[in-house]
């Protein structure tokens, strides 16, 4: 982990930044990380079966992010990410059969099988939706950390980007405002390397994407994105933060995707041998893996129960959005408009 900047914080805050995980935390980490990697497997399948449409971007490869994020996070806080979502919709608690159906195109799905992949949301679970335009949902989670200090609440807003959003001039206007309003929001840059198929050392004049934020007076970091310890614990400093009161904060979390941008593309910007080096030596659950048998002497029984558990929640979810029936064509006239 490579912190370049650190929040201020008191001694109760370092101190909560510093405490150990324990075996239970750390399963329940693999245990989340898994969920996501089934669940995007089993999505591309059924992409490649035709039974999901339109644009699909899979999070495979960058679990830890979001589940180190996440596990740091308190009841209330809210999630606000880009279209590569299903991975932070599943984190926040919302039910895998209803985000497949959602991608499958069924009337049970969270947005009623009019969203699909690239926009799903679930109020219960603070979670605000994926955002299909570059950058939009920025503003958006800025304005959220907005409501909850005017509502004079202790409440969070993580947003979520990629790196190409990162060039994006509404980023720029939010880390504005949230630096002179002191909004409790943490922006989450996942830097996986690749902006739809351009390198960001081609795109980034900075390859150091959080001192985006330093001109704004906002501190940030960059963290180890593949490593989930390292982002817990970066992220438990950075919400004690700004939860206090201190003002925004930034986390890069540099991390890496092993399949192509969307399903259509064929990545071939990138070698074979970038890919399987990445997955071989800083695959974030096989990392996870490995310590919870060498260190904490977890066994095999254990870690294969978990996966045949795994196994069976993405297979009913994918049985439940196939066997689930496709909206009304009624629905194209609801949720269009409101009388207010």
């Amino acid at each position: 982990m490579v912190v370049k900047r650190k929040p201020k914080a008191s001694n109760a805050t370092a101190a909560l930044a510093q405490a150990p995980i324990s075996n239970d935390q750390e399963l329940a980490f693999y245990r989340d990380m898994l969920l996501i990697r089934r669940f995007e497997e089993k999505a591309g399948q059924l992409y490649g079966m035709g039974l999901i449409g339109g644009f699909c971007h899979l999070y495979i490869g960058q679990e830890a992010v979001v589940v180190g994020m996440q596990s740091a996070a308190g009841k209330g806080d809210s999630v606000i990410t880009s279209y590569r979502d299903h991975g932070h919709m599943l984190v926040c608690g919302m039910d895998p059969k209803g985000v497949m159906a959602e991608l499958t195109g069924r009337a049970t799905g969270y947005s009623r099988g009019k969203g699909g992949s690239m926009h799903m949301f679930s109020r219960e679970a603070n979670f605000y939706g994926g955002h299909g335009i570059v950058g939009a949902q920025v503003p958006l989670g800025t304005g959220i950390a907005f409501a909850n200090k005017y509502r004079g609440t202790d409440r969070v807003s993580l947003v979520y980007m990629g790196d190409g959003a990162v060039n994006q001039g509404q980023v720029y206007e939010s880390f504005n405002m949230a630096a002179l309003w002191k909004l409790p929001v943490i922006y989450v840059i996942e830097n996986n390397k690749y902006g739809m198929g351009t390198s960001v050392e081609r795109a980034s004049a900075s390859h150091d994407l959080y001192v985006r934020a330093a001109p704004y007076g906002i501190p940030g970091c960059q963290v180890d994105g593949m490593d989930v310890l390292a982002v817990h614990k970066v992220a438990r400093e950075a919400i004690a933060h700004v939860r206090s009161g201190a003002g925004p904060y930034v986390i890069e979390a540099q991390t890496y995707r092993y399949r192509g941008h969307s399903m259509s593309d064929p990545a071939k910007y990138r070698t074979k041998e970038e890919v399987a080096q990445m997955r071989q030596e800083h695959d974030p659950i096989d990392l996870v893996r490995r310590r919870l048998i060498e260190t904490l002497e977890v066994t095999e029984d254990v870690l294969k129960q978990i996966d045949r558990e795994i196994k069976e929640i993405v297979t009913e979810a994918a049985d439940f959005a196939q066997s689930s029936p496709e909206p009304d064509p009624a629905e194209l006239w609801t949720d269009v408009l409101i009388e207010a």
